[in-house]
């Protein structure tokens, strides 16, 4: 995991992944706090947060309605406002100072879960660096549930494979979150060696592991295992199933536990 962690970095760090999106793309919204800044009139110039009902106060001008809008479409709206019998020829600029209008939830296994503010142009691998990177736990697939634009409130489900994102550096799965996104790091897949190993435990399943690969992360055999004796005890429909004289080339599944016993002799 430390190996992942690190490669998160790089990536995040080589493709330029950073949370500062231009003010001028992002809508802004509720809570909110913009600087508003009108050239040559210091007296103008205010830091405002916008309202539940979507609307900020501005001198001379009172209430101004922002919802849906663009910094930028902000600064114009104020610009005509000013420019009709308060001032002539107006300058404005607008710049959001905090982002608190859009969130998401992050679950499961990165190191700091919970509820993050939402920027524009926010990708997964910089909401995972947001929220400490992923946890030693963490598996190779992550689910985005977005609502769908209906209604029935309808949520879709977006799945991630994080080892071809983090590790192959897929960038096409770098995928963009939306405002009350519920992103979730699924925990790793096992599989468990136990018996005649050097490090009997419990180790995270890939795709396509086999017997004897499991069995040489955990160490390899003891002197006194038999190999040829080693059985996989696998859960199927709710129930046990013993698989006898496993051949060390024999695919795995999630959750099973492979038996390495000790030889007669």
């Amino acid at each position: 995991m430390r190996f992942r962690s690190a490669t998160l970095l790089f990536v995040v760090m080589l493709f330029g992944i950073t949370p500062s999106a231009p003010a001028q793309d992002y809508h802004v919204g509720e809570g909110d706090m913009l600087k508003i800044t009108v050239y040559d009139h210091e007296d103008l110039t205010t830091t405002v947060r916008v309202s539940g009902d979507d609307t900020i106060d501005f001198p001379l001008i009172g209430q101004v309605r922002v919802a849906g809008m663009k910094a930028s479409q902000v600064a114009d709206s104020i610009t005509k406002l000013l420019a009709d019998g308060y001032i002539i020829n107006p300058h404005v600029t607008v710049f959001v100072e905090e982002f608190r209008s859009k969130k998401v939830t992050v679950l499961g296994q990165v190191m700091s879960p919970g509820l993050y503010e939402l920027r524009q142009h926010t990708s997964i691998l910089e909401l995972i660096s947001k929220a400490g990177g992923l946890s030693k736990d963490a598996g190779n697939e992550a689910t985005i549930k977005r609502k769908k634009n209906d209604a029935d409130n309808r949520k879709d489900i977006i799945r991630i494979d994080l080892k071809k994102l983090i590790e192959k550096g897929d960038m096409a799965l770098n995928t963009e979150i939306q405002d009350g996104d519920i992103v979730n790091i699924k925990k790793a897949e096992l599989v468990y060696v136990n018996g005649q190993v050097r490090s009997a435990g419990a180790y995270k399943y890939e795709e396509g592991i086999t017997v004897i690969k499991a069995i040489t992360i955990a160490g390899g055999l003891s002197e006194k295992a038999a190999p040829t004796r080693v059985k996989i005890i696998r859960k199927a429909s709710g129930k046990e199933e013993v698989i006898c004289d496993v051949k060390m080339d024999k695919s795995l599944m999630p959750d099973d536990i492979i038996v390495v016993p000790e030889s007669y002799f």
